[in-house]
């Protein structure tokens, strides 16, 4: 999507001759002093008054004008549709978002080519307001991969955004929406599409895109390792196309290093503890943890942040077969901790020990990692908001701080270690989970953290990685949560 700045205000002419626009003023400032009274002509056409057709219109439909803060109104004017929009630039990002959203499918439902939004405001009401817009537009503008036949929603190729300000939020907003683009883009692909192998191929391309260095631990290499965590989950797989795939942005050789972890289960059956029918559609979407990574990292080549990273994906798939491992088996970690497997269905966290391993090892400033983990946290939180788990009340801050600037919510969760009692086990050093399912996301928590040592670390469990009818900025149900959260919270550090 092109982007083109205009400083200046937009013009009533312009605006009745724009196709379809996004009027978006300061809730301050009241439908009669926005500086388009009067009217104007587009060309070939009748003058048209705008602030009395709005006037108008709010009072044929019923409306205060301090609703238009609660509902876009969407008015054909000229040779235009509009809609218009009044915004409190110091309400919470995630509502800014939301609302930005809603207004702006009025406009995408007609598949426009072009978008013209034009902001009312002073100049820091601008630079948010117009950065939370680009964003937006920028997110939905273009629909994700689909084999659905018959006409297909056109992307959306230019904004002209009229009274813009803030140069650097701008380009942030295009780098962070490219990383979400990235996201639900391989998430929303069929399992047939993106098995482990097909993944690899798809990352190494990505690597010559963004200028990453790659290194793939195939299943064989691991086994040799070692790492009888992950090699446990993959060997259901006749494919043996699994693997661990390691990514590096060294961030100009500067700033914090810093690991980020992805779950890439790429299909999840269930293994022998096979899912119902009802629990095993959508789990091509359990890779979605590894596609918040790549997301992260895409962002943040964009913006060049001054922050080395590493991700580690953990890609594999989850199968039933007279080679999938089984309840009561006891496989040794890469760390040398042996698991007595209680669950197969439980294969994220066994992935993820093995990963999280690789990445401490490097001894990094800091680890993060991103899992469509637990049912339990979704039962907490719902698709809204996705549940993390700190070392430190510190960093738990830095994490919350994060999540109100991005508008990607989370919630903190404790994780005591009295909690580790649930987990102990009479064959091997410790269970990879518990029959009962109660705190699920906590034990799940205790588990990983054998695998990290003393390294700060942050886990996110991504109960909204999927929200029905989308969530703040993003209209499809496939929401790429966790790329905002993530590129807000390494700015931080950087």
């Amino acid at each position: 999507m092109k982007l083109v700045e205009k400083k200046a205000e937009i013009t009533a002419e312009v605006l009745l001759s724009s196709g379809h626009a996004l009027v978006l003023f300061d809730k301050r400032v009241s439908v009669a002093e926005l500086p388009l009274g009067g009217g104007g002509k587009a060309a070939g056409r009748d003058r048209v008054d705008i602030l009395a057709a709005l006037t108008q219109a709010l009072k044929r439909k019923g409306k205060a004008e301090g609703e238009l803060a609660k509902t876009p109104l969407a008015l054909d004017l000229g040779a235009s549709r509009t809609v218009f929009l009044a915004l409190d630039g110091q309400a919470p990002t995630f509502e800014r978002h939301s609302a930005i959203r809603k207004a702006l499918a009025l406009l995408l439902e007609e598949s426009p080519g072009q978008v013209v939004i034009a902001l009312y405001g002073d100049d820091p009401w601008r630079e948010r307001i117009g950065a939370d817009a680009v964003y937006v537009a920028a997110l939905n503008g273009e629909p994700l991969p689909s084999r659905k036949s018959g006409p297909a929603h056109s992307p959306l190729k230019q904004v002209t955004l009229h009274g813009a300000g803030g140069k650097a939020a701008l380009s942030r907003a295009l780098a962070v929406a490219e990383g979400n683009r990235l996201t639900r883009s391989l998430a929303v692909l069929p399992p047939n599409e993106l098995s482990p192998g097909l993944y690899r191929k798809r990352i190494k391309s990505l690597a010559r895109t963004y200028g990453w260095k790659l290194h793939e631990y195939d299943f064989a290499a691991l086994k040799k390792m070692g790492a009888g965590a992950f090699c446990a989950v993959a060997q259901g797989s006749p494919a043996r196309d699994a693997a661990i795939v390691r990514v590096d942005y060294d961030g100009r050789g500067k700033g914090k290093a810093v690991a980020l972890v992805g779950k890439g289960i790429c299909f999840d059956t269930g293994g022998h503890n096979l899912k119902p029918a009802r629990y095993m559609h959508g789990m091509h979407e359990d890779m979605t943890g590894s596609a918040v990574v790549l997301g992260i990292l895409a962002a943040a080549s964009r913006l060049k942040l001054p922050v080395r990273l590493t991700g580690w994906l953990a890609l594999a798939e989850n199968h039933i077969s007279p080679q999938a491992y089984r309840q009561n088996e006891v496989v040794t970690a890469l760390n040398g901790s042996t698991i007595e497997i209680v669950h197969t269905d439980a294969e994220g966290r066994m992935v993820l020990a093995d990963t999280l391993h690789l990445a401490a090892r490097e001894k990094p400033q800091m680890i993060c990692d991103f899992a469509t983990l637990t049912g339990s946290m979704h039962y907490a939180l719902g698709s809204r908001m996705s549940g993390v788990f700190a070392t430190s009340s510190e960093l738990a801050h830095r994490a919350s701080r994060a999540g109100i600037a991005s508008g990607e919510r989370i919630v903190m969760f404790p994780q005591p270690t009295d909690y580790d009692e649930a987990l102990e086990s009479t064959v091997a050093d410790i269970k990879q989970c518990t029959l009962e399912g109660e705190a699920d996301h906590i034990l799940a928590t205790r588990f990983l953290a054998r695998f990290v040592g003393d390294v700060p670390w942050l886990h996110m469990d991504l109960s909204s990685h999927n929200c029905k009818g989308g969530l703040g900025a993003v209209a499809t149900d496939i929401t790429g949560f966790g790329v905002a959260w993530g590129v807000a919270w390494l700015t931080q550090e950087a």
